[in-house]
């Protein structure tokens, strides 16, 4: 499968790894708006950089990956959608639960894969805990807690073009809770900045937990954070009728010391890039499944649009501090 990639960033460099761990794909060409980190990555993998109009009229490119910035997915979906490709896309969607939803009615029509990248779906540890909930082994499914706090927060300048930390960091979060649980009745969300003032300065917040409930009486809760000095917390715990089910963080290595003073083990991971990598590599071989096994997609772009709406809920609960019905931000929720 002869793929391209758009966005020659940190996360597209993270892609180009992965395609090349599948030995049914192979990454063939580059491009991004700046040149320069293109060509580079493209020397780097001994391919071309190239313009991404000529990507998109290239007959022989099977696929495409989007990785670039955030406001370019919606169009560069609809325009490989219209080239013929099968599209894997990072998260989010869009920024744009509007634009989102416009989209997914003009390229629903799309015969090939189309993919969204919620990469935890994949993670071994996150999976095992979904596979064994689905298989029945803690019973029927009452409450759900996703933890996720970063090291340290992002710059500032990034954060300004973020779309906010609802949209950005929690969405994979949302994503989890509908890939466990699926679509929530309500969204109530609470926020502050507790981390860096200038985070709150940009319009945004660092410091957040989000409630959702469902029709049946569920409930689920996100907790983040843009910090956490100790490591990258990355925690799942579902409580079911007959059992818990918990996928607890990776830490740097498996040694304990045990003495008068206490127990002690080590830190959780850094970050992402330690933490995922499995996850990025499995995620891509399910998008080749897809493409050239005809299996199903694992992750939609309607779970793109459903988390993209989880986070627009939340957004308006913050903003009105109220409780907000899923249906008010995505009709027919």
């Amino acid at each position: 499968m002869r793929t391209a990639l758009f966005g020659a960033g940190r996360i597209g460099r993270v892609h180009a790894a992965s395609i090349k761990t599948d030995p049914r794909s192979e990454l063939v060409a580059v491009t991004d708006v700046v040149n320069e980190a293109a060509a580079a990555l493209a020397r780097e993998h001994g391919v071309e950089a190239r313009a991404p109009e000529d990507i998109l009229a290239d007959k022989n490119i099977d696929a495409i990956l989007i990785a670039s910035s955030t406001n370019t997915h919606a169009e560069l979906i609809e325009k490989g959608a219209a080239a013929g490709k099968a599209i894997f896309c990072e998260k989010p969607i869009d920024l744009s639960l509007s634009r989102a939803l416009e989209l997914s009615k003009r390229i629903a029509g799309h015969a090939r894969p189309m993919m969204m990248g919620f990469n935890r779906r994949f993670d071994p540890n996150f999976a095992a805990v979904n596979a064994a909930f689905a298989a029945g082994e803690v019973g029927k499914g009452e409450m759900l807690a996703v933890t996720s706090y970063d090291p340290a927060p992002p710059p500032v300048s990034y954060i300004k073009v973020s779309g906010g930390l609802y949209r950005d960091m929690m969405i994979h979060d949302f994503d989890m809770c509908s890939f466990m649980f699926g679509m929530p009745k309500t969204v109530t969300a609470h926020g502050s900045c507790l981390v860096d003032p200038e985070i709150g300065a940009a319009g945004d917040i660092d410091t957040a937990i989000v409630v959702l409930s469902y029709a049946d009486g569920r409930i689920a809760t996100i907790r983040n954070s843009r910090r956490a000095p100790y490591g990258y917390d990355q925690r799942l715990e579902l409580l079911g009728s007959a059992g818990l089910l918990e996928a607890r963080n990776e830490i740097e290595n498996t040694v304990v010391k045990s003495t008068t003073a206490g127990v002690v083990s080590a830190k959780p991971v850094y970050f992402f890039l330690e933490r995922y990598m499995r996850a990025y590599s499995i995620e891509w071989s399910a998008f080749v499944d897809a493409v050239v096994e005809a299996k199903p997609v694992p992750a939609s772009i309607q779970d793109g649009v459903n988390a993209l709406a989880m986070a627009e809920a939340a957004n308006l609960s913050f903003a009105e501090k109220r409780t907000v019905e899923l249906a008010e931000v995505l009709p027919g929720a």
